[in-house]
């Protein structure tokens, strides 16, 4: 009982890292990935190197071109995508 005792503080500690640090992370990694996934012909977005552009065309589940100016196309990572400014409205069927 004295052993079990002594494990306490280091499982108080664990989770009070787990509550603070790993699930808020988990949380925002999911909330990322969804919006990577989301990312459409049109909308304007910013990479994490700080361009801003829309995008042009989706090219596979990895990549997407996304247009900076008029005639500068460049292809990017979907998972360096840092946000979605303006999403653009589905088309009416």
């Amino acid at each position: 009982m004295e052993a079990f005792g002594q494990f306490i503080p280091l499982i108080l500690i664990f989770a009070i890292m787990y509550f603070l640090l790993i699930r808020p992370q988990q949380t925002k990694l999911k909330q990322h990935q969804a919006m990577v996934a989301a990312l459409r012909r049109g909308d304007q977005v910013v990479t994490q190197g700080g361009l801003i552009g829309k995008v042009s065309k989706v090219v596979d589940d990895n990549e997407v071109v996304v247009e900076l100016g008029e005639g500068v196309k460049v292809r990017v990572v979907r998972s360096t995508i840092a946000q979605v400014l303006n999403k653009t409205e589905p088309a009416d069927a």
